[in-house]
């Protein structure tokens, strides 16, 4: 492997990665929405009980970052992307039936 890929993969790396791309997934959703505030659009969204709906749908870009890091060959990176989607999976699973 290159040396220069060496850095980019880390466990961590693609935990910080998986972790941060569905959080601005819902920003988007937000600015999509053009809410008043973050307040505002939180509250349509657990007033209409669609918050495990949401969260499960902004995972799905994961697969894609899985699938780059694959493609280059970065192993430990994507194994941190599959770490961070099943924490997302337990928070879903959690505000699902709890």
């Amino acid at each position: 492997m290159d040396k220069s890929k060496i850095k980019y993969n880390s466990e961590r790396l693609g935990l910080i990665a998986g972790t941060g791309l569905p959080m601005f997934v819902i920003l988007g959703f937000y600015f999509y929405r053009k809410a008043e505030s973050l307040a505002v659009f939180f509250d349509s969204i657990s007033g209409a009980n669609i918050i495990s709906e949401l969260v499960s749908l902004c995972v799905v870009p994961n697969l894609l970052l899985f699938f780059v890091f694959m493609w280059m060959n970065l192993l430990k990176s994507a194994r941190g992307v599959i770490g961070a989607t099943f924490i997302y999976a337990m928070i879903v699973l959690g505000l699902k039936f709890l």
